[in-house]
């Protein structure tokens, strides 16, 4: 299994640090290759389609598969991506100045829950387009001996152990913590710093969780986020650890105030994110990873809420072409704020931005907390062996879901368990 190193991969500061990185950059003598930068240019096409079935059988009206949201359609096949782009990555051997760039769109059902505030508000169907990154990179060997990579624009976070790109994560359906405990998509400037050849540390400022800049389609709170951590690589790269934590306002600009009127006062109040990936390749066959994830708000509107998350996953390498995997996590809601499902179309972007939504949660005075198993296989056939440019990932699972305590959220809010199995199919280009 190949897991990706986020820490590795995010990058950015601040707009006077980047900009004077750029003027170094130009002061700069050494000979300039241009056919070799253009070389690294690529474009990207990825498609990924599945179902996941529910012998509840629940309508969509009722949640569908609750406590998931990219695959919360029970019983209903679909498209969920076509992801598409152009780009240059970084050189990860460059020592001198190096920068690149990457421009990603998206078009499929996933769209629903990863666009950004305000995007995109004309769309109704279930198949939605959007805009997934548009930013510049850059590497300068500036303060260490590793040097400084940037990014600046708009970007997907790096935390969290899964992804956007379902190429890199072990399962079709995603863990509580991806779908309720982490930001998806940011826009601003984040560097990485690499201290030395095991220490990494990351800084940046944004707009906040999934939104951009500009009058209409920018921060509904109108108010900067913070993001830092660090990154450790031991054990000659087959452990590493990234923290990383995200603080800022993330409600829209007017709640509900206690007393019953609406104040906009939520650029007041912070939401803490934190998060810590532990990945370790313990053999050629194991590749054990384990995630940490704490949340918490400080509106008083919504009581102040928080949620804590656990998830281990362990890989087991059959053969080249195919693995075996197994992901066991908890997620406690303590106010039943974060985990909820959006039957509509819009229904998570309009409650996100602020607009009337449809929002089903759970029917209880006290939180939940949610347990869920899930086993499946990943299967590679080796496309170069029918001259099929490209590569091939199919992925069966099956998947048990439970609230840990006697409230029922699933399957319309009449059973305490729910039961899924299905499968995704991932080509790449």
């Amino acid at each position: 299994m190949t897991t990706k190193n986020k820490w590795q991969t995010a990058l950015l500061a601040v707009t006077a640090l980047a900009t004077g990185t750029v003027a170094a950059m130009a002061a700069d003598t050494t000979p300039a290759a241009p056919a070799a930068w253009v070389d690294g240019v690529k474009l990207g096409l990825q498609i990924e389609g599945g179902i996941l079935g529910n012998p509840a059988s629940p309508g969509t009206g009722s949640g569908g598969n609750f406590g998931q949201l990219f695959t919360d359609k029970a019983n209903d096949a679909m498209l969920n991506q076509v992801l598409f782009g152009i780009g240059r990555p970084l050189d990860p051997k460059a020592t001198g100045y190096d920068f690149g760039f990457k421009l990603q769109g998206m078009f499929g059902t996933d769209a629903r829950y990863t666009r950004w505030y305000n995007f995109g508000t004309g769309q109704t169907s279930r198949y939605q387009a959007d805009l997934v990154e548009a930013n510049f990179v850059l590497h300068a060997p500036l303060l260490t001996e590793g040097g400084i990579d940037f990014k600046a624009g708009m970007y997907t976070t790096p935390m969290g152990a899964e992804t956007i790109d379902p190429s890199t994560n072990v399962f079709y359906s995603k863990s509580y913590i991806f779908n309720f405990g982490l930001p998806l998509k940011h826009t601003g400037l984040m560097s990485i710093t690499h201290a030395t050849d095991v220490v990494d540390v990351v800084l940046g400022v944004d707009t906040g969780v999934n939104t951009t800049v500009g009058p209409y389609t920018g921060d509904n709170n109108s108010s900067a986020s913070f993001l830092l951590g660090f990154g450790l690589n031991l054990l000659d790269g087959n452990l590493t650890i990234l923290g990383t934590s995200h603080i800022g306002p993330e409600d829209t600009g007017k709640r509900l105030a206690p007393g019953g009127s609406f104040v906009g006062w939520a650029n007041r109040y912070n939401r803490y994110i934190n998060d810590i990936v532990v990945t370790w390749k313990a053999t050629d066959k194991w590749t054990l990873i384990t995630e940490l994830n704490y949340i918490a708000d400080e509106t008083p509107a919504f009581n102040k809420p928080t949620a804590f998350g656990f998830a281990q996953y362990a890989t087991y390498a059959v053969s080249d072409s195919l693995s075996a995997s197994v992901r066991g996590e908890i997620f406690n809601d303590d106010k039943n704020f974060y985990v909820g499902a959006f039957p509509g179309n819009n229904d998570f972007n309009n409650a996100f931005s602020g607009r009337p939504a449809t929002v089903i949660g759970v029917a209880s005075t006290k939180g939940t907390t949610y347990g869920a198993l899930t086993l499946g296989v990943t299967y590679k056939p080796a496309l170069d062996d029918y001259k099929v440019p490209g590569t091939l990932m199919i992925r069966p699972e099956i998947r048990y879901d439970a609230a840990l305590n006697s409230n029922k959220p699933y399957n319309a809010g009449k059973d305490s368990g729910q039961f899924t199995i299905g499968a995704d199919v991932v080509l790449t280009f």
